[in-house]
């Protein structure tokens, strides 16, 4: 009966939307001695049969982060490394549409160790990085050609946080452009605080700007992690790694404020501290919202989004070890996660209903997956 019931889910979901069309998926993994990732694997992903065939990969140094130009034409991977030999830096890849293949352009310091987040403007113009092991952020200009050049801004924070183990210096952990690219928001697992800066993306020196206030103070050992905004631009959902819950915010566009509306668990385990919380994301049609919990709780929690923006809590469902990231395919109809330690990505259907979550047992093997993007193939 329940291969019945998910046989005919996936035809349900093949009928329904047979148009849609067909991804490239790009999976950014951990690199190691051991693992034998290349780098960067590229799939094709065709989301009315549920089937994902493997393109090729291109060589790089632990790719744990990736962001895509709006015009889709370069891809841009931070290499999550530290130390004299390999400093943390950023590569840029030209992406062949018709193909499916990156080819490598040029690599830049990331300006501090073990960078671990990036994101680019809407004009392509700024790539803005989170170096967690460097306690900074940094911007990094593109040519016309989509290659990098040297970081032209690098801010550094400052403070700690409770937990001396892992707040013992600042951690920037992600860097958020805002639906209407007027800010960036920056969260830090350091010092428990969420920075925010005013963005001028023609400003050749200091397009980031701190605000006034500077920051939000992050309830003590909760060590912000990453922050997705609502589809229609009114709220915003921020994950904690350490304490395992989310803070939900409104937010006013005509001068970058949040405003926190609720706190809600996301891993709901019995441990206290250091639960290891790690990815946010929401359904384009706003009316769901999920997470990632690793280290106490391999498993997605389930949240629908009300009107409000408050979340109400759907359920847990169960994933591989270690899921460190995961994404919505552009249609809201697939959720695919990322289980770094048990080397693949699940698939798994929303029901568009429910937002309930239904494993449909494809797998994608892959060495240590932590970051999963997509684009239209042409």
């Amino acid at each position: 009966m329940k291969k019945f019931l998910l046989a005919f889910l996936l035809l349900s979901v093949s009928f329904v939307h047979a148009q849609n069309p067909i991804y490239y998926l790009l999976v950014g993994t951990y690199t190691t001695a051991t693992n034998k990732s290349d780098g960067i694997y590229v799939y094709k992903f065709n989301p009315n049969r549920n089937e994902t065939t493997l393109i090729g990969s291109v060589k790089s140094s632990n790719p744990s982060f990736l962001a895509i130009s709006k015009d889709q034409k370069y891809v841009y991977a931070v290499n999550e490394d530290h130390g004299e030999s390999t400093p943390g830096s950023v590569s840029a890849f030209s992406l062949d549409k018709k193909k499916g293949t990156l080819t490598f352009l040029n690599k830049q310091p990331s300006g501090g160790d073990d960078p671990c987040y990036i994101a680019i403007d809407s004009a392509g113009k700024n790539v803005v990085v989170a170096n967690y092991n460097g306690g900074n952020l940094s911007v990094l200009k593109t040519a016309g050609d989509g290659t990098l050049q040297p970081y032209a801004q690098l801010i550094a924070h400052d403070g700690y946080g409770v937990n001396v183990k892992r707040q013992e210096m600042p951690h920037v952990h992600c860097t958020v452009f805002s639906p209407d690219q007027k800010y960036v928001y920056a969260a830090d697992l350091g010092n428990d605080r969420l920075y925010r800066y005013g963005f001028n993306p023609t400003d050749a020196t200091t397009p980031l700007t701190p605000l006034d206030p500077p920051y939000y103070e992050i309830p003590d050992g909760s060590g912000p992690r990453h922050i997705v905004f609502s589809p229609d631009k009114k709220f915003a959902y921020l994950i904690n790694e350490m304490s395992g819950n989310v803070i939900a915010y409104s937010y006013n566009s005509s001068n970058g404020q949040l405003t926190s509306i609720q706190t809600i668990e996301s891993d709901d385990s019995k441990v206290k501290e250091d639960k290891g919380s790690s990815e946010i994301d929401i359904t384009p049609n706003g009316k769901f919202l999920y997470t990632t919990n690793r280290v106490t709780s391999n498993d997605i929690a389930m949240y629908k989004v009300s009107s409000d923006g408050t979340l109400v809590p759907n359920g847990h469902q169960a994933t591989g070890i270690h899921p460190r990231h995961f994404m919505i395919d552009p249609t809201g109809h697939f959720l695919l996660v990322a289980n770094r330690d048990s080397n693949n990505i699940q698939i798994f259907v929303i029901n568009k209903n429910f937002g309930i979550l239904e494993d449909t047992h494809v797998t994608i093997e892959v060495p240590s997956p932590v970051c999963l993007k997509m684009v239209p193939v042409n």
